[in-house]
């Protein structure tokens, strides 16, 4: 069960890491948008608990902060490496 939530996770984080993601965001697959997410959610925990994060009762709303940064570094990330080129070839 914990493994379909960070794929259902991963595709919320990777659209929200998406979004906030600067510059030319779009010129990536959707495939590798919720790859980022999912490598966000898992990074982003790492990241949290390697700071000292330890959870809280209810939402822990700083680890959630925390994996969205995570995939908005790596969409960049892919968007600058494999991105297709909107311009057109004449």
């Amino acid at each position: 069960m914990e493994i379909i939530g960070v794929i259902v996770a991963g595709i919320i984080i990777g659209l929200l890491g998406k979004l906030i993601a600067p510059g030319d965001k779009d010129n990536i697959p959707i495939w590798l948008t919720v790859l980022c997410g999912i490598g966000g959610v898992i990074i982003g925990w790492f990241v949290y608990t390697a700071f000292g994060g330890d959870g809280s009762p209810g939402i822990d709303w700083v680890r959630w902060i925390v994996a969205i940064i995570c995939a908005a570094v790596l969409v960049v990330i892919a968007s600058t490496v494999t991105g297709r080129s909107k311009a057109r070839v004449r």
